[in-house]
């Protein structure tokens, strides 16, 4: 059995010329970054704007085990199948951290014969965004740090500043730190610290922004800290949005790139689904949008967190509106959402997730009932994925597939696209398009002229399936500070572990009788919401005991290895 990177590294790749050329893109369009991969400038927009629009597939999952469960595999695998049923397709995607790539879950290019390639250009520097990114990250806190030690001109109030500095490491030693020190030239003591670069603003709001124009508004609107007065400080304030605009002129392009089977695949962005939206760019979708039959599209973790945003933030955004959702699932998951097993990185999975069970699938299937009636919130079909493995049975695969339309999924339909690409993905295609040719009625979990304690309380009760949710002092005046200077018109972000429905990640399945508890709130106003977090988050993820860049090599003949 190949890897991943052995399937990827000796798959015929067509240049991107051609596949540019397939889509309509004409040499004006692309800018290229080698022999496979482009960036395309948003003239084409106006180019394609009165083109009718694709069907709109959105790839999420049920809660998934530390390991994931397969959406990428899904994605690519989808979009491979309907190319090989005669429809034009077109797939975009985010652009993955290399914190992840290096720590604990490896590329993420998708798997086996479903994968975006270069896989080692995707996993790794790609088209240089995320180091874009950090670059004006960085610059803002320089520029505020400068700005104190200049006589504070702007009267912040130190203790206000929530802009850390950012490195796309998994790094756990820089999570708090004190900058400052040395002599008077070396700037001004405090306490601050690192974030993983994908966790900036400055990421969620490449992905949101709709042009260059609309990118250099949102910086402008970044709100960094308070002056001692309780007012909001802003990049624009500081004079530093102008500069990160053109840091970021060439990184608001989309990345075009190609599938094993020489699908296009749009790669940009890569915003965090805890702590932000999860979902790649707007740009690439409005583009794909008028260039394809179908666009599929991936949002992150389950559908009580990525799909969430997509809907009430990506597509409000956008103005596009999703005909229908995949649900990725898998066997492992379902047993491990009995609560019997644990799934650890690094570690060989229990014996029972690999042995025929059909009790524990149908106990731990309440999640997947769960994750189905959180997309029918949104009024459009579900089509429920079965990621196969090779340790799975036919009786289990049936199992799932009976709940799965017990709950009321549209279609569920085996996966065999890791194993077989698009081949293996052709029966999903055909449930796809039925489900997206059926009449919905997508509509958003909330209106935004709701209180922000409302937009949080429906999301937590309805999607999270909480009793109630409790606020802390700290969270209830930021409530009432955001109120009044504003923002409660802003959708809510929810900044909260993927491996639970709840708040705490050890609460398996379908939890029952929970209090959400809101530690405390923060603003996204260049991006344009408001995240409360619940319970502990992370934003600077650590290492595991090994790495998986421990792996990571390159041989003799130049070829990357280790990197799966």
């Amino acid at each position: 059995m190949f890897s991943d990177l052995e399937i990827a590294q000796a798959a015929s790749l067509k240049p991107i010329k051609d596949i540019a050329e397939s889509i309509g893109f004409t040499e004006d369009d692309l800018e290229y970054y080698g022999r496979y991969k482009a960036k395309v400038n948003l003239n084409v927009l106006d180019k394609i704007k009165d083109r009718p629009n694709a069907k709109y597939i959105d790839v999420t999952a049920i809660t998934p085990t530390p390991l994931g469960e397969g959406k990428t595999v899904t994605t690519i695998g989808l979009s491979q199948a309907l190319a090989r049923i005669g429809k034009r397709v077109f797939t975009t995607i985010r652009q993955p951290s290399m914190g992840p790539t290096f720590g604990i879950k490896g590329g993420a290019a998708g798997g086996g014969y479903s994968q975006v390639v270069p896989m080692e250009d995707f996993n790794l520097h790609l088209t240089g965004d995320i180091h874009a990114v950090g670059v004006a990250h960085n610059l803002l806190a320089a520029f505020i740090d400068n700005s104190l030690q200049k006589d504070n001109p702007l009267n912040i109030d130190p203790y206000s500043i929530t802009w850390n500095r950012v490195v796309d490491v998994s790094d756990r030693a820089l999570r708090n730190i004190v900058i400052g020190l040395g002599g008077k030239l070396d700037g001004v003591p405090r306490q601050s610290g690192f974030d993983i670069t994908v966790a900036s603003e400055i990421m969620a709001i490449l992905a949101l922004a709709t042009s260059l124009k609309d990118l250099r508004e949102r910086l402008g609107k970044i709100v960094f800290g308070f002056t001692r007065d309780k007012k909001p400080v802003t990049a624009e304030d500081i004079h530093c949005a102008g500069a990160m605009t053109v840091l970021l002129k060439d990184a608001i392009k989309p990345t075009l790139m190609q599938t094993l089977e020489n699908t296009p695949v749009f790669v940009h962005t890569g915003p965090f689904a805890n702590i932000a939206h999860g979902n790649s760019s707007v740009i690439a979708d409005q583009i794909a949008v008028k260039l394809s039959d179908y666009v599929v599209t991936e949002s992150g973790f389950g559908a009580d967190i990525g799909a969430e945003k997509f809907m009430d933030i990506k597509c409000r955004v956008s103005g596009l509106k999703p005909d229908a959702a995949v649900l990725a699932v898998t066997v492992r998951a379902l047993k491990m959402h009995s609560g019997k097993y644990k799934v650890i990185p690094g570690k060989p999975l229990e014996d029972g997730l690999i042995r025929e069970n059909i009790a524990d699938i149908e106990e731990g299937g309440c999640n997947l009932r769960k994750q189905i009636e959180n997309i029918k919130y949104f009024g459009i079909p579900v089509v429920v994925a079965i990621n196969r493995f090779t340790t799975d049975t036919d009786k289990e695969i049936e199992a799932i597939r009976k709940i799965a339309l017990d709950a009321g999924a549209y279609a569920a339909v085996e996966s065999n696209v890791w194993a077989e690409g698009g081949k293996g993905g052709e029966k999903l295609a055909r449930a796809v398009i039925e489900a997206a040719n059926q009449l919905s009625d997508f509509h958003f979990l909330y209106p935004l002229d709701m209180s922000i304690k409302e937009k949080i309380e429906i999301i937590a009760t309805k999607l999270y399936g909480a009793d109630e949710v409790e606020y802390m002092p700290l969270a209830d005046r930021q409530i009432k500070s955001y109120t009044e200077l504003g923002y409660d018109k802003l959708p809510v972000c929810m900044a909260k572990t993927h491996l639970s429905l709840s708040h705490d990640p050890k609460l398996k399945g379908v939890p029952k009788g929970f209090i959400i508890p809101i530690r405390e709130l923060r603003v996204s106003a260049g991006a344009g919401f408001i995240y409360p977090l619940l319970g502990e988050m992370r934003t600077m993820p650590g290492l595991p005991t090994i790495p998986a860049g421990a792996n990571v090599d390159i041989d003799e003949n130049g070829k990357v290895v280790g990197l799966f």
